[in-house]
């Protein structure tokens, strides 16, 4: 009888591991940088390869950092969302074009609008790595003192923007 409970016991250890598994949302992925700041960069700029850009460029303002593709098929789904929350003006949003090519980003900006008051070449991911980042598009939210707040994973929806990215910024910002 005792032979059976051991591995009794380690399938309901399993089950119950399964059952909370099963309940989380896989966009909410926590991350280790939230609360940390925002991993320094010097970048040049898409749009003007002899610029550059960086995240003490943006100190003293709360700001989106979204990191996007060419290539990411669900870079095109959030790309309307943004280009419409680019145009409240709510907040400025920093590109980070991700393991593209230089012309295929810019050929993406001008094919489908730009959202970004400037966008960072990222062409070696490694800023991408520094972030944290293993897909896109994913956007993070930093603060006036370049603080990490928010990750969000996936492509932004009107309903993230309204519920989880404007609260957060609306508080940042009057702090």
């Amino acid at each position: 009888m005792k032979r059976f409970l051991l591995p009794l016991g380690v399938f309901i250890a399993l089950m119950v591991f399964l059952a909370v598994g099963l309940r989380l949302n896989p966009r909410e992925i926590p991350s280790p940088f939230i609360g940390k700041p925002a991993p320094a960069f010097k970048l040049t700029q898409l749009q003007a390869a002899d610029k550059t850009i960086s995240p003490a460029d943006m100190k003293g303002q709360v700001w989106l950092l979204n990191v996007w593709a060419s290539w990411c098929v669900s870079c095109r789904e959030e790309h309307p969302v943004l280009m419409d929350f680019a145009k409240a003006n709510v907040v400025p949003i920093v590109g980070l074009n991700y393991k593209d090519k230089r012309d295929d980003g810019l050929g993406w900006l001008n094919q489908f609008g730009n959202p970004y008051t400037v966008s960072a070449f990222d062409g070696d991911g490694r800023v991408g790595i520094d972030y944290g980042v293993y897909g896109v598009p994913e956007t993070f939210v930093i603060d006036k003192n370049g603080v990490i707040r928010m990750k969000y994973t996936g492509p932004i929806t009107p309903q993230a923007i309204a519920e989880k990215l404007l609260p957060m910024i609306k508080e940042l910002q009057r702090a």
